[in-house]
């Protein structure tokens, strides 16, 4: 480093002024060296609280939208978390208040344990059987149908899961073995139709009905299934329009009560105010022919036991409310 003098006259007065060069012979990295980030106590610290902060707001953002979301199907399905208190669903003998049937008349006890009531109209029992069901069913070939009812006899209504185990036969309706029935009412009736899948020779399923909330709470329905010696061509389902011949008995007494030619759509939609007949025309069967050509009869029939629930238990007549029918329904025309 080196110094200067300088000599200035201002106003006859003589000043000396002394300069000092600023070009230093060290390096200026050294003389003013740069301060890293890593040691900059300030610039770390502001960036942790603005990272903090970011990451608060997004955590605080997140727990928003989740709770929302929870709230929202918690309120949804508050009926399927709620607790369901299982001495409510059974009677005094400890049995689920819900039946389940198949429309024929082939049914008898599941497991040998009971046995058919006398007079079945004079049951002052809650339920419409002794217990659980075992029924037959002689199908017509691939494709054929029956109708499955499901009877509520508590005081309360029901949400029941169907489910088909054995393979070969489904829910028509869904074309899958588990289905889903809502909101049966206080002493009314669900019927669903089921489909065969496979023409099978012989064949055995079970149907499980299990209350929506109590799966352990369950009726069970087993069904023999075997090959009809005529199979046909074409088989009734839920909404076929066709006509039937039937004939109609009290099932106690053996008494005929109707019978004629009927024509209506099956299953639902049906004009007749006795809904088993509506559901007993599904499974019916004919051939090709559809019962147009003169001459030819190809149809099927079936015969079919319906408690008063599914036939006049609406009625105002006591004796025709509580009448247990049996219909013998033959399929003569088809309009499929």
């Amino acid at each position: 480093m080196s110094w200067t003098v300088l000599t200035l006259m201002t106003d006859g007065v003589r000043s000396d002024i002394v300069s000092r060069s600023w070009i230093s012979d060290t390096p200026d990295e050294v003389e003013h060296p740069t301060v890293p980030l890593g040691i900059n106590q300030m610039a770390i610290p502001r960036a942790a609280i603005l990272l903090s902060l970011a990451t608060a707001a997004l955590l605080i953002g997140s727990t928003v939208v989740v709770g929302y979301s929870v709230y929202v199907f918690v309120k949804e399905n508050e009926d399927a978390f709620s607790v369901t208190d299982q001495d409510l669903l059974k009677d005094e003998n400890n049995r689920w208040f819900w039946e389940v049937d198949l429309l024929f008349d082939t049914c008898d006890s599941r497991l040998g344990d009971w046995d058919w009531p006398d007079v079945l109209s004079e049951q002052d029992d809650v339920f419409l059987y002794p217990g659980e069901l075992r029924c037959d069913w002689e199908h017509q070939g691939d494709g054929d149908r029956a109708s499955v009812a499901v009877y509520n006899r508590g005081d309360q209504t029901l949400d029941i899961v169907l489910e088909i185990t054995g393979g070969e036969v489904v829910f028509a309706s869904e074309g899958d073995t588990v289905l889903t029935v809502n909101e049966i009412g206080v002493n009314e009736t669900a019927i669903v139709e089921i489909q065969l899948n496979n023409g099978v020779t012989e064949h055995d399923i079970q149907i499980q009905a299990s209350h929506l909330n109590v799966r352990e709470a369950e009726v069970l329905l087993d069904v023999h299934i075997f090959e009809g010696s005529n199979p046909r061509d074409l088989h009734v389902s839920d909404g076929d329009t066709l006509e039937v011949e039937y004939t109609v008995w009290n099932a106690d007494s053996g008494e005929e009560i109707d019978s004629g030619d009927w024509g209506d759509t099956a299953g639902d939609g049906c004009n007749w105010s006795i809904i088993g007949f509506c559901w007993s025309m599904v499974g019916l069967d004919i051939d090709g022919d559809r019962g147009l050509i003169p001459g030819i009869d190809t149809g099927t029939t079936h015969t079919t036991l319906l408690p008063p629930e599914i036939a006049y238990g609406n009625s105002d007549d006591p004796q025709m409310s509580d009448m247990w029918l049996r219909f013998e329904i033959k399929v003569v025309r088809v309009t499929i």
